[in-house]
């Protein structure tokens, strides 16, 4: 008898050990992926602001710390490299992430057939107005979530402005040139001016005349039916000056000057004037704690309506409709923007001015601040580029890179941006 009960005391370990075993080979696969519902699931996040990296990875952690079922798995390609194009790749190639960006107007209608309905998600009725816009489908439905609002022009040194003797902010093409020469003439370097990066020239610099249009988006509907024509446009001739005061006063070899060194020279006070957007702001904090600084606008012209910065919704987090996680997905994004932790990345760690009214923008810099008190004043103006016909940007920029050395004449960059349109529209 004592046989036989040792006999079956032994089996019933066996079989223990046995499904203990078969248990733990089969919660994930060999990415951790969840096999069971119950399982711990892993989401993956293709994203491009590397301003925030690192911030964005740290509060990651804190999710999963709070939602142990899920896993987030992070990866960043921006900044020089070109995030449309891989993210591109990684659909054609079968690895479609979870959570990606998505710029909106233009890019919604590329991608809309990839993406998740949000419009009944628990956030949707705290994002601001102006948040919607770009996610928004002619049918009302939202498709992407806000990634907080930006704004950009000149950034500029407070500190080496003074030193000049420059007593007040130039808000006009002719003011910016005259305090270009003062200090120019202090020892300094005005321009920090990255125009090896095509973004920086093909699509913010040049938003600005898109942008200082009475109506740009009558004025951009009107390229495509070809009522409008930027040869011969006021505001496309007045860029020329812009153009020319930067390139005049600017670092050494600004064709060949990247985001990093560009944003580096200014947080180091080897200019006094960058032309980025808030997003820089922790970057020039880590080189430069005692910066003193806020933003001038990008003038092309001696009106008051010069006087306006380039605010808007950068891009957005979207979701793959087709992602076997998608409501583990949608948990993420709801958490990034209704919890304390959230909020308070969002806030006091990415520096962001969030795009919701549940949030209150605490924790602002410099750069964040004078983009709230420029869109307080209601001294604004959009940003276009996402309306723009997919791959003008690129090209450009690439105009304005041959006159910037000086292979071509401003007649032929304005028509070269016509043809561009005409080509692309």
């Amino acid at each position: 008898m004592k046989r036989v009960l040792l006999l079956f005391m032994s089996m019933v370990l066996v079989f223990g050990i046995i499904a203990g075993c078969s248990s733990k080979d089969t919660t994930s696969g060999t990415d951790g992926d969840s096999k069971s519902g119950d399982d711990v699931v892993t989401l993956n996040f293709f994203q491009f602001k590397v301003e925030i990296a690192d911030q964005l990875q740290e509060m990651i952690k804190e999710f999963e710390a709070e939602n142990p079922n899920i896993k987030v798995k992070l990866e960043t390609v921006g900044g020089g490299a070109d995030y449309g194009a891989a993210l591109k790749a990684k659909f054609a190639s079968g690895e479609e992430p979870d959570i990606f960006n998505n710029g909106g107007f233009k890019e919604l209608e590329l991608w809309k057939e990839k993406l998740a309905d949000l419009s009944e998600e628990p956030w949707v009725e705290h994002v601001l107005p102006i948040g919607k816009v770009p996610m928004t489908d002619t049918d009302g439905k939202l498709y992407g979530m806000p990634v907080n609002l930006e704004g950009y022009g000149f950034v500029y040194n407070k500190d080496l402005f003074e030193k000049a003797g420059i007593k007040e902010a130039p808000t006009t093409i002719d003011e910016l040139k005259d305090a270009s020469k003062k200090l120019q003439d202090a020892g300094t370097t005005p321009f920090s001016a990255g125009y090896g990066e095509w973004w920086v020239i093909g699509q913010h610099l040049l938003n600005i005349p898109f942008a200082q249009q009475d109506d740009p988006v009558a004025f951009i509907e009107g390229l495509y039916d070809g009522s409008e024509k930027i040869v011969g446009n006021e505001k496309f001739e007045q860029f020329k000056e812009v153009l020319d005061t930067e390139l005049k006063y600017a670092n050494d070899n600004p064709l060949t000057t990247d985001y990093n060194t560009q944003v580096t020279l200014f947080a180091s006070g080897e200019t006094a004037m960058l032309q980025q957007g808030n997003w820089t702001e922790n970057m020039i904090y880590e080189i430069n704690p005692d910066m003193n600084m806020a933003f001038l606008p990008i003038p092309v012209s001696n009106d008051d309506s010069a006087d306006r910065l380039p605010v808007g919704v950068p891009n957005n987090w979207v979701l793959n409709k087709n992602s076997e996680h998608l409501e583990e997905a949608k948990t993420f994004l709801n958490w990034m923007v209704s919890s304390e932790t959230g909020k308070r990345y969002i806030t006091e760690e990415f520096a962001f001015i969030p795009a919701f009214d549940n949030i209150e923008p605490n924790g602002l810099g410099d750069l964040g601040q004078s983009i709230l008190d420029y869109s307080k004043d209601e001294k604004t103006i959009p940003w276009t580029w996402f309306r723009w016909p997919d791959g003008a940007n690129k090209e450009f920029a690439a105009t304005i890179q041959e006159y910037s050395a000086g292979k071509i004449d401003y007649d032929t960059v304005l028509e070269r941006f016509q043809q561009t349109w005409d080509n692309l529209k």
